[in-house]
């Protein structure tokens, strides 16, 4: 009952958070207009072409997962790898964060795999993703510096004046995150707990983190991994194409709004809604784009993006119910 109550005010804070920050930014926004623009103002196919990027994307993430566990004497199928990726990324629309676990008990429940190892080797995957997208936001900050300070000075987040613009509702919101980050983490330690009692839990995971030391396949890790965030990009990047007010902005502009868009998307709403919207807005608005134009590229960017997310979920869901009767067919 307590478990129950916790996801539910988990999942209420992530829709609340998500809310928030997109009634602030449609607030007298003109969505009569929407439709004209995505049936007569936009060229679909362009919008087209980047859905497979999407699709991709997470497909390379689960055959590089599937390299990950190969050196625990763990090796799950390609289709289940996959199918546990898509699956995860849909169900983090309903509870943000929720995926790591989901893909663990997938891989655990269709092919045995160990969910401490599997776990282990998802903690690693954060890892190396983080130091990439950390690598290239410091690239892409030296690259466009200009935009950037001019991004921080208009929003308000220049490190020595962001404290003396905060207001005591500033400072006791922040005190409130800051709680609220804390007891998560604590929560997140005690599923670890619950879930796993046997006494080599602890070793497993550390196995699955320091696995790519045992890995026969390095290169192709490195491969997959830059594969999965060139998709990542161009999944985005070709969206560009789509709409009049920002075909012509190129490839600069494109990475810069798609690294503070990764960045935003950290923020616990379902695939970033909000926060996402806010940041990739306001950029474009620095690169010349008018107010309304940002506003309708982000929101039809990012809606049809995450149907794409709902769409390859539904089709993992159902992909993974099939395997399940294939198993047990063949263990009777």
């Amino acid at each position: 009952m307590k478990k129950t109550s916790s996801d539910i005010l988990k999942i209420l804070f992530s829709l609340i958070l998500g809310g928030a920050i997109l009634y602030w930014m449609y607030r007298g926004f003109d969505f009569a207009q929407l439709g004209d623009v995505m049936l007569h103002q936009m060229d679909w196919t362009w919008m087209l072409l980047s859905l497979p990027f999407g699709i991709l994307a997470q497909a390379f993430r689960g055959w590089r997962w599937k390299l990950a566990l190969d050196p625990l004497g763990e090796h799950p199928r390609n289709s289940t790898s996959v199918n546990s990726v898509f699956l995860s990324y849909a169900l983090s629309l309903l509870i943000p964060r929720i995926g790591e676990f989901t893909r663990c008990g997938v891989l655990k429940r269709y092919d045995g795999v160990s969910f401490a190892k599997a776990l282990g080797t998802v903690l690693t995957e954060r890892v190396i993703d983080t130091l990439f997208i950390g690598l290239l936001i410091l690239a892409t900050f030296l690259y466009q510096f200009p935009i950037f300070h001019t991004f921080f000075n208009q929003t308000g987040t220049r490190l020595d004046t962001m404290l003396c613009q905060f207001s005591t509702t500033g400072y006791i919101v922040t005190a409130i995150c800051g709680v609220v980050a804390i007891i998560s983490t604590l929560a997140l330690l005690r599923q670890y707990t619950i879930y796993n009692k046997v006494k080599n839990t602890i070793s497993d995971m550390w196995a699955g983190i320091t696995s790519l030391r045992m890995m026969d396949h390095r290169v192709l890790f490195i491969v997959y991994t830059l594969a999965i965030w060139g998709c990542y990009f161009l999944h985005y990047y070709l969206t560009f194409f789509c709409f009049d007010a920002t075909s012509h902005l190129g490839i600069s502009c494109a990475l810069v709004t798609f690294v503070v868009g990764s960045v935003a998307v950290i923020v616990p709403t379902p695939n970033g809604a909000g926060p996402w919207h806010f940041a990739v807005k306001t950029m474009l608005i620095l690169y010349g784009v008018t107010d309304t134009d940002a506003l309708y590229f982000v929101l039809i960017v990012h809606s049809v993006q995450t149907l794409l997310v709902v769409l390859i979920g539904v089709y993992a869901w159902i992909a993974l119910m099939f395997t399940r009767r294939r198993i047990i067919v063949q263990s009777t």
